[in-house]
């Protein structure tokens, strides 16, 4: 299931975000510093890349659980703060609930003093026959 050219996590990206990620069974983390490359206004991230590791790290909740790949069906993104540039942040997913193949999941982006900077709902739809 690992791709490892993802611009997200993949480890043979050279321009990718390199995530990677501690699940415990109940929520996905990642932690990450990003430099000054990902900055959208001055000292802030850009905020495709916010909504891009949201949408990440709430899909390899699905693949640690599942152990199935899963297609994002509805992402909705609210920015609260800047997300720092140069300092780290932890992303964390966990799922609200299921419905047939469609997951309904969550996802924080938070500084080391504990703001949450961005959120993020989304729907995921499994791909496997058997999860329907």
């Amino acid at each position: 299931m690992n791709d490892d050219f993802c611009f997200a996590c993949g480890e043979n990206n050279p321009f990718g975000l390199h995530l990677t990620f501690n699940f415990d069974g109940e929520r996905i983390f990642s932690k990450k510093i990003l430099p000054k490359e990902f900055q959208g206004y001055e000292g802030a991230v850009h905020g495709g890349i916010i909504s891009t590791m949201l949408d990440e790290t709430m899909c390899k909740f699905i693949s640690a659980k599942y152990h199935e790949k899963s297609l994002t069906a509805r992402l909705e993104v609210r920015f609260k703060y800047p997300t720092p540039i140069n300092q780290e942040v932890k992303i964390t997913a966990w799922q609200e609930n299921q419905r047939k193949n469609i997951i309904t999941m969550r996802s924080t982006v938070e500084t080391a003093d504990g703001t949450i900077t961005a959120e993020a709902t989304a729907k995921f739809a499994l791909l496997s026959a058997k999860s329907a």
